[in-house]
């Protein structure tokens, strides 16, 4: 199915192996919990770097855009407990995207996902967005893959949270994200190719994208629905 919602918090962040253990365990039975318990937070799905590194996606699926700036969101994001700030300050590298969905087709659940976050040349954002959108009908019918999903970052109007204070560094945030889910990670990494492949550099910039594009490969290591926590 598609994505839930109209909005999500998407999150990209590495963490050294060494905190690795403790950051999943946390994740998976306190923090997640927490989120999911929250009104408008519809999924969540952590995912890990396909090739072992040290990279994490995390998606947050949300009712609409405005759960990001909710009372009791925020209020959660200015209490963390104990055991979330002392796992705060190992998110390294914060990139912190509160997105509007611009298109959605097909799964985001599957094995694998190619993550790209990039941006438009000047006066070209309209263009980009329309041609990643489209690319949805072709790709996803492909073998191998099994949903795209384009997301737009849009930050709410709030202060810095406790949270991103005791991360110690302003969070990044990619204008941009295409989220491409499929079972088979040769065909997502092909797809993804920084040459002439069809996401590569070569093919985004002609669609309007600036230099600079940042791709993933991550796979699928936890997700869950409110449901799922009781």
């Amino acid at each position: 199915m598609a994505l839930l919602g109209q909005a999500v918090l998407a999150m990209w962040w590495d963490v050294a192996a060494a905190d690795r253990a403790e950051l999943a365990h946390w994740h998976a039975h306190e923090h997640l919990p927490e989120r999911l318990g929250l009104p408008g937070f519809r999924r969540a799905s952590r995912w890990t770097d396909a090739d072992g590194g040290d990279g994490l996606c995390v998606l947050y699926e949300l009712d609409d855009h405005a759960v990001l700036s909710s009372p009791a969101y925020v209020a959660r994001l200015n209490a963390p407990t104990p055991w979330s700030a002392r796992m705060m300050p190992l998110h390294r590298g914060m990139v912190r995207s509160q997105c509007r969905v611009l298109a959605s087709q097909g799964a985001l659940t599957a094995r694998h996902l190619l993550t790209l976050r990039l941006a438009a040349q000047p006066g070209r954002a309209g263009a980009l967005q329309q041609a990643l959108g489209g690319l949805a009908a072709t790709l996803v019918q492909q073998p191998g893959i099994v949903g795209l999903h384009l997301l737009q970052h849009q930050a709410p109007a709030m202060a810095a949270t406790t949270e991103q204070q005791i991360r110690g560094l302003a969070d990044q945030a990619a204008d941009l994200a295409l989220l491409v889910a499929g079972y088979d990670a040769d065909t997502l990494r092909r797809l993804g190719e920084a040459g002439p492949a069809v996401l590569g550099d070569t093919a985004l910039q002609a669609l309007g994208a600036a230099a600079g594009s940042q791709r993933g490969l991550y796979s699928l290591a936890y997700a869950a629905v409110p449901a799922d926590m009781h």
